[in-house]
This record gives structure tokens, sequence and C-alpha cells, in this order.
């Protein structure tokens, strides 16, 4: 499970809320792992990624609108970032999916739970001070 800290706060109110709704993905994709009743978990992974398409199509246009807003100099090499991150989630071979469905489901929480301690923690932050200083 994959808890939301206070650490995670920004403090940009929207933008909080909507990096809570890629904890709740996180968690539905470990809940997923961990159900052993469920043996055929390829639709319900299909969802997860659908969810993360959309989650970073609405978040990361929104993240990028903000930082023009408050004139964030770093918008461009933070961009690309939120590129490769639609390009990877863009990029799933549905079939491998298919094929191992459980080490699929890993391979999906270790990259989202890399994005946020990196992402979120570290690189977000970044443009969340500069605002608190403006």
């Amino acid at each position: 499970m994959i808890t939301w800290r206070e650490e995670f706060r920004l403090g940009v109110e929207e933008i909080d809320k909507q990096h809570k709704r890629i904890f709740d993905i996180a968690n539905e994709a470990y809940d997923l792992l961990k159900d052993e009743f469920h043996l055929d978990k390829y639709d319900r992974i299909v969802d997860i990624i659908k969810d993360l398409k959309n989650y970073a199509v609405y978040h990361f246009d929104y993240e990028e609108n903000y930082m023009k807003s408050i004139g964030y100099r770093k918008l461009l090499s933070h961009k690309v970032l939120h590129d490769d991150f639609k390009e990877k989630i863009n990029n799933i071979d549905l079939d491998k999916v298919d094929e191992n469905q459980d080490e699929y489901i890993k391979e999906i929480l270790n990259f989202v739970v890399d994005w946020i301690e990196s992402h979120i923690l570290k690189t977000d932050r970044l443009y969340a001070e500069k605002d608190l200083k403006t």
C-alpha cells in the first residue's frame, strides 16, 4: 500500500489533490497484485493503464499551465519528464501484459512509486518552492 504523507504536499491545493489520484491508482495496482482470487487480471491491468494515461493527460496539462502562470523557468525540462512518463505508459505492450500479469503489475507499481518519490518529492517541489518565494 502506498500512503500519502504530508511530505508529498506541495501547498498547491489542486495539484496536491491531483497527486493523491496517482496514489489511488498505485493502490489499485497493489490491491490487484495481492488479490489471489482474481486469476485473470488482464482487464483490470488495462483499466489501470488507462487510468494512468488519463491521469497523465489531465494532470500534466494542469501542472504545466500552472508552471507557466508562475513563470517557472524550468518548465520545458519539466515537460520533458512528463512526456517521458506519457511515452512509457503509451508504449506498454498489452500482449506482454497478458503473458505475465503479476510481473507487469509489479513493473507498473515500481514505475509509479519511483515517479512519486523522484518526481513529486524532488522535481515538483522545485516549482512549488519557487511559487512560495514569489
